[in-house]
């Protein structure tokens, strides 16, 4: 039995005469493999009904959020199957609970550990079509949990990896990954393979295409994806290992954001433990601390201290840092007006000159770099937002991400 996992996303599935083009999908997928299919809600729905949420209560119940915003991928699921049995082909929808899709972890934030084959695999041998909610599942105490924004990716690559499936292709509204985002550079190019650990910057330096923790997942569990419109016919792209690539560019792709804050605390008394002062709160309150410099004085009394958080982050960070008694410092500054620009490519580990070439294109583009990142196989600097076009244009050229 040859098994395909087709994922819808919410765009995909966001109105009925896109469920009808996405039951033609399936159905043409079925006349060579047995399909199982993981679908996220219509589009706006979970936004919906997290809005009812808030209503509610601002404190509103875990448990009960996860059983309320699990409900709009049991809508879109019912309609799809429905669809498809229009058409006269054999098909239903399954309940994470139903399969069932075990988790473990707390609700919101849970990970699926287990998923029971028996019946999806039964069902298959009588050519039957499983439309399964993403997003979602059940812990040892029988309750729906949910695994996070952008969790129905994560639901499809669990799948794929427990029912050994050759394929797992994630439909959205983009027929694939770009160099760079296309709405910003209209030079962007489709990439048409990119590795487990490229992507994954991507993703978490703002490419928007899929969540971080999905990649993740893919990763760990050597799940090839394929991403692809459902909009049109047109190939996507691959994310699978290293090994299966051949690079002829040495940077992939270019990430950037928007909401990003710059922080710097100047004259912070300097002694050890310091920056775990700083930081430790922070993080205690759940706000990702991103890009670090620290600049010692000459006298080594005292250090310059800066770092980026998100924008949404900024009031809560600024009321954490002049409550915390622990640390001293002369002055405080916050500057929003701020991006970050990203080069990812595994290619830069065994090239040399490439920290050099981005430095170099951005300063004949006067563009000043205030703060600098660098991994394995990125790079990461902070510039004035309003250079950001600029910067994007210079690097893409730069690299040969054009042609």
């Amino acid at each position: 039995m040859k098994i395909i996992v087709l994922k819808f996303g919410g765009t995909s599935v966001g109105t009925i005469d896109r469920i009808k083009k996405v039951s033609k999908i399936i159905s043409n997928y079925n006349k060579k493999y047995s399909v199982i299919v993981v679908s996220s809600a219509m589009s706006g729905v979970t936004n919906n009904l997290i809005n009812l949420s808030n209503k509610i209560s601002k404190n509103f119940s875990s448990s009960e959020y996860d059983v309320l915003v699990s409900s709009g991928e049991q809508m879109a699921c019912a309609l799809i199957a429905a669809e498809l049995i229009s058409k006269g082909l054999n098909s239903r929808s399954w309940l994470s609970w139903q399969v069932p899709i075990l988790t473990e972890g707390k609700h919101k934030f849970s990970r699926i550990s287990k998923i029971n084959k028996t019946q999806i695999l039964s069902y298959l041998k009588k050519d039957g079509i499983p439309i399964i909610t993403g997003f979602q599942g059940i812990n040892n105490k029988n309750r729906i949990t949910t695994i996070g924004r952008g969790g129905s990716d994560a639901s499809a690559i669990m799948l794929a990896k427990f029912f050994n499936a050759e394929k797992c292709i994630i439909f959205t509204d983009v027929d694939g990954v770009y160099s760079t985002d296309p709405n910003k550079l209209k030079s962007a190019k489709k990439i048409k393979v990119i590795s487990y650990e490229e992507m994954l910057e991507m993703a978490s330096l703002g490419a928007k295409v899929m969540q971080p923790h999905s990649i993740q997942d893919a990763r760990l569990n050597r799940v090839d994806i394929e991403v692809r419109s459902s909009f049109n016919n047109k190939k996507g792209t691959l994310i699978t290992k290293r090994q299966n690539i051949f690079k002829s560019k040495i940077i992939t792709g270019i990430s950037s954001t928007t909401n990003d804050a710059k922080v710097t605390l100047l004259g912070v008394t300097d002694k050890p433990g310091i920056a775990a002062s700083i930081f430790k709160p922070l993080s205690e309150n759940s706000i990702n601390v991103d890009m670090v410099v620290q600049n010692i004085s000459a006298n080594g009394k005292e250090t310059d201290l800066t770092f980026t958080i998100k924008s949404d982050d900024l009031s809560k960070t600024k009321k954490i840092i002049l409550q915390n008694r622990k640390i001293n410092f002369r002055d405080l500054k916050f500057d929003k007006n701020v991006s970050k620009v990203s080069i990812i490519g595994v290619g830069m580990v065994t090239t040399p000159g490439v920290t050099f070439r981005m430095f170099q294109s951005l300063a004949k583009q006067k563009i000043n770099i205030q703060v600098i990142s660098t991994s394995e196989i990125k790079i990461s600097v902070l510039i004035n937002k309003k250079n950001l076009q600029k910067a994007l244009s210079s690097l893409h050229k730069e690299f040969k991400l054009n042609k």
